[in-house]
Formats: C-alpha cells, structure tokens, sequence
C-alpha cells in the first residue's frame, strides 16, 4: 500500500497537466495533414502538420461577443467522431470544370464560464484546413462580436509573401482600400506591415518543405471582411477587422448577427507550390449557389479602349471600332468605361448595344457605386445604392440588351459594405446580368454563390502599370507573384497584354510574356488592355492564338515556378493544352518542360520573343521528352498541344 502511495504521488503532477491539457486530432483523407485541437488554461489552441513537419505552431482560437467571452474559461462538452464528407460541382469562373472536395469533419463543442455554447467546426482535405465557429444557441436580439482571436503561428524561419492592407480613405479621391498594393517578396515573418491596416488575403508563406496560403470565405451578410493585423510578434499573424470607416453609411462595422449564427470559413491551403496552384479549397467551402438557370454566364474575352487611350476613348466611334475589333478577334464582349452616359448618351449606347448584337458581342458598362465614402467624380454614379434605384437600372439595361456592368469604388470591408456587394449581385441576378467588381475587395469565393460574379478586380493591375514608370518597372515580378496569391482561388481582372507602346511609358516586359498572362491569369471575363489598332501589327499566328483563347477551362497543371520569379503552368480545354510561361526576373533562363504527357499530341506550337525588342517568334514543339525552352528575361512563351 506505501510503495502504491508514493507512486501516486510521484504520478500527480503528469495527471494533473494531462487533464489541464485536452487534445483532439483531425487527419486528412491521405493523412498527410493532421490538425489538433485542444485547451491549454481553458483557452482554445490548434496546430497544423504537414508530412510530419509543423506548419502552425500553437495557434490562438477564440471569439469575444459583447455580451460573452468565448476566448477564456473555456470547456469541452463533447467531440464528435470524425466523418468525411464530399462535394462535387461545376463553375464558370474556376481553374477546372468539374470540381470534386473530400475532407474530413470534425466538431468540436465548447461552453464559458456561464455554460454558453461555441461550436468549432473543422474540415481537413488533402490540400488543406478550414475551420469556422458556429453559435448553436438561439436570440431574438442582436449579437456583436468585438474580437476574433483566431491566429497563425509559424515558425521563426518561415518567409512570407504578402501585400499590405491600404488605409481607408486615402490614396486618389479617398477611394482606398481597394487590394491594390504590391506584395512584400520573401520577408521574414514578424516584420511589420508598412501600412497600419495590416495584411490582406490571401497571404502566402513557406514553412520548411511546405507552402501555406491563408485566407476565408466571404461572409453571407452577418461578418466583415477580414485581415491580418500589420503586427505579427513571433511569427503569429491574428486575424484583424476593418478600419471604423469602412463601412455603407448608417451600416455595421464589425460582426453583428441573431443567433445561431456561423462565421466564415478560415482557410489555409497546405502542401508545395503545385498543391496551393491547383487548390480549389476557396470555393470548395464557399456557399454554393442557390439552383437556377446560369446559361447566361457566359465566360470569355473582352476588347477594352480605356486602359490604354483613357477618357478620350469613351466616344461613340471609338467604342464602335472596340465592337468590330471584339468581333474581328472571335471575343464575346466589349467594355465601355467611365461616363459614358454623357459622352455618349443612353440612345447612342443603345444604338452600340444593338449594332454589338448583330456581331454576337455583349456590351459591359461602367457604374460608380460610390456614395459618401469616396469624391470619385466618374459616372454614373449612385444608382447601385438602394434596391429601388438598382432595380430601375438593371431592368433598362436588360431591355436594352446589355449583359454586364462593371461596378467600381467601393468602400472597404465592414459587415454593411461587404453586404452591398451580395445585394448588387443579387439585384443583377434577377435581371441575368453579369458583375464585374472594381476598387474592390477579395471575392473570397463569392464567385460560387452568385455565378454572375465573373471577375474582380482587387490587384494592381495592368492600368497602374500605364500610369508612372516605377509601376511599370516591377510588372514582371508582380506578375509572377500573382498566380501563387491572389489568383489562385478567385477570379482576377487584371486587365492583361499590351503588345504596343503604353503613352509616356517604357514598357519593361515582352510581347511573349503579355500574351501568356490571359493563360496564366483566371478571369470569368478576360478584359484586354491591348487596342484594335496595335493588334494590326502582331503576326497572324499570334492573332490566332487569341482568336481561339478559351473563355474557361477544364484543368491545371503546375508546372514550375517561384514567387516572383518563374511561373508556368498548363491550362486544358477540351482536347487541346495550353502550357505558358514568363519570367520574373531579368535574367535568360532556360525552363526544362517535360512533355511526356503530351507524346499523342499532333498539334503543336509555340511563341516565343523575337530578336527584336517587343517582337513574336515561332518555336518547335517536340513532345514526348523534355524540353528546354530559353526565356528571356523578363519575358515568356506559350505552348498549345492538341489531339
């Protein structure tokens, strides 16, 4: 019996952390990603592996609602087992056609210190993790949640790629935060965003062996958008809400909801390059769209006389000659820009619109959906505000025959603001109008629940690039840094391919690199910054090319690449391959291509750069091996293989 009383004793301590300390685990279908949930000092904590290797440390869970704290005191009610659960479904704007999702689930419930309940839900597929909380407890009144504590741990020696959150309110006419700053290449993790307002998603890292992105779904109208905060001691990134501006006049700031209520999903892809690539998991936990008729959503390419030639080109002539170039070149659609309803007119548009519509092109036009939360002068303005005078505007666009608008300068990321962008899209849904964001925040896969969500702008683009040198010179990095980021869930209007001269700009990327963007960039509708008369002077076989650019795709391959330095991928569309690439750096680089895959493929071409400055070449294709294909600096190919 003494020699039992001593072992108890000598044991206590071990038993005594054991029950302090509660740990679950969730694995994904391969196993290879496993999660772990538990309490330390009644606090919520999880952590995430990957191949063995820890891609999170110990990472902070919690919510503070006004009325109740949910990040201290914490217990465990009960673990559900884990299930796995599938989906499968199509989209018009992703990197695939049909998109097939497997995880598994795992619930977790948890109570305060008063005995109220939060639910944590997690989700682990083989390319990453989503988790969201859920309120199960009913309310008649409002709740408010004054902090999210949720974090992302990494190591010490973790790099990061990541763009900083612009202040709201600044920048031309106060009509930031629009996504649209370039991102820090490679930086330690714990150093400070420049900007107070922190970091926007999606946020790349790399941890040892493996890559993380982070990011969240788009709230369905009871949560703002989030960030990372600019402050990140010891490697941990918390999540942050918007700026006290950065909401629809007289609407909610930060989260506000009846119970039960779900946040949105919190979202880190795991695995290599190839695995964040050709990951679906932004939409895959997006909300799916409700059933209904989506033959209108129809993808494809867009003439665009803005980006290069400015307001001037906002005429009749002009945008009639923009009509007969989306015609000449097989695209679906043509973009007239800024104030169009006075340089043009309501009768004259009409008139473009039905003369579009005996070449087969479907007009865009362009809205200011600013209210008080911006001086932006273009118009027209104020008519996306209230349902009554969005209705009015979608039905005379409707019978005018119009199929698209791009709506431009919103106003940040608080709960009300990010409503305004469901209830603009829900307005155009019933009038099967198509939606083009602009000065805007991240889709975060809102593209799955409102498919007439085509593309988004939320990027520095290809305009930024026409406007001041410096922008121009950085344009081959950026641009290689964007498939591993920002494009690699939601649909992105970047605005690509100038193969002319840009006004008052020295154009530092080549012709080869410009065409390979449309392929390497995802958009619903593919603006093109190139103009009808500078298409004139490009090769017949580039202008084939183009004329057979697919409006969506079947399937991706990564390639190769680096952030900011290499990119190539390949694109399929029913029997044909489109492999591009460009270059990041300055540097020739000879890229090695095994095109072992493609030894059936009888078709075969590539463009690459020609001797001269801004010139297209014809190159030879030999698949069934490797292939070493020499790319300039800062410049690109493409490769199509066809059956």
């Amino acid at each position: 019996m003494r020699v039992l009383q001593v072992l108890f004793l000598m044991l206590l301590p071990a038993l005594v952390n054991a029950a302090a300390v509660t740990e679950y685990q969730v694995a994904s279908p391969d196993k290879r990603i496993v999660v772990k949930v538990g309490l330390t000092d009644a606090k919520l904590y999880y952590t995430v592996n990957s191949g063995g290797a820890p891609v999170l440390l110990k990472s902070k869970l919690g919510l503070v609602r006004e009325d109740q704290d949910f990040s201290v005191g914490m217990s465990l009610v009960s673990a559900a087992p884990q299930i796995l659960i599938t989906d499968e479904y199509d989209l018009a704007t992703a990197k695939r056609r049909n998109i097939k999702y497997a995880a598994n689930r795992r619930v977790f419930h948890f109570k305060n210190k008063a005995g109220k309940l939060l639910d944590l839900i997690f989700q682990v597929s083989n390319d990453g993790v989503a988790f969201r909380y859920h309120f199960p407890e009913r309310s008649t009144d409002v709740k408010k949640i004054t902090a999210e504590l949720t974090s992302y741990r990494f190591n010490a020696d973790t790099k990061g790629w990541l763009q900083p959150m612009s202040d709201s309110k600044t920048g031309w006419e106060k009509s930031n935060p629009s996504y649209e700053e370039y991102y820090e290449q490679g930086i330690a993790v714990g150093k400070a965003s420049p900007i107070k307002a922190g970091w926007v998603y999606p946020a790349l890292f790399q941890a040892g062996n493996n890559w993380a992105l982070v990011s969240e779904t788009f709230p369905d109208g009871n949560y703002c958008g989030t960030r990372l905060q600019a402050q990140s001691p010891n490697g941990e990134y918390a999540v942050g809400f918007p700026q006290s501006t950065e909401v629809f006049p007289g609407g909610a700031l930060n989260p506000e909801s009846k119970l039960p209520w779900y946040t949105p999903w919190r979202i880190i892809t795991v695995g290599s390059l190839k695995t964040i690539t050709e990951s679906t998991l932004g939409t895959d936990v997006a909300k799916p769209a409700a059933k209904m008729d989506l033959t209108f959503v129809k993808p494809g390419q867009s003439s665009w006389s803005w980006v290069i030639m400015k307001d001037d080109s906002t005429k009749y002539s002009v945008q009639k000659r923009f009509i007969d170039y989306a015609a000449d070149m097989q695209w679906e659609y043509c973009l007239i820009d800024a104030d169009w309803d006075t340089r043009i007119g309501y009768d004259k548009i009409q008139e473009l619109a039905d003369y579009a519509k005996t070449k087969n092109i479907g007009l865009i036009l362009w809205y200011n959906s600013a209210g008080s939360w911006n001086t932006t002068p273009y118009h027209p303005r104020n008519q996306m505000l209230t349902r009554e005078s969005r209705i009015k505007t979608f039905e005379r666009l409707s019978k005018m025959g119009i199929k698209g608008v791009k709506v431009d300068f919103f106003g940040g990321d608080g709960q009300s603001m990010m409503q305004y962008y469901v209830d603009i899209l829900k307005d155009a849904l019933t009038y099967n109008i198509l939606v083009n964001f602009h000065g805007a925040t991240l889709p975060r896969g809102l593209q799955r629940t409102y498919p007439n969500l085509v593309t988004t702008e939320a990027i520095k683009g290809m305009e930024f690039a026409t406007f001041v040198q410096k922008n121009q010179d950085i344009q081959a990095e950026h641009c290689a840094t964007i498939p591993f980021v920002r494009n690699v869930f939601d649909p992105m209007d970047f605005t690509p391919m100038v193969f002319g001269q840009i006004p008052k700009i020295k154009r530092k990327t080549t012709n080869a690199f410009q065409l390979a963007l449309p392929v390497l960039f995802l958009s619903g509708v593919q603006h093109m910054a190139e103009t009808d008369e500078s298409m004139k002077t490009a090769p017949d076989y580039v202008k084939t090319f183009l004329r057979h650019l697919p409006g969506r795709w079947d399937e991706v391959r990564f390639i190769d690449g680096y952030p900011g330095k290499l990119v190539v991928m390949a694109r399929k569309t029913g029997n044909r391959w489109i492999i591009a690439g460009i270059n990041g750096e300055n540097v020739d680089k000879d890229v090695k291509i095994d095109l072992t895959y493609f030894s059936k493929f009888i078709k075969r071409s590539m463009i690459t750069d020609g001797s001269e400055e801004f010139s297209f070449a014809p190159g030879e294709v030999t698949a069934g091996k490797s292939q070493i294909v020499k790319v300039k600096g800062n410049g690109g190919f493409v490769i199509t293989l066809e059956q």
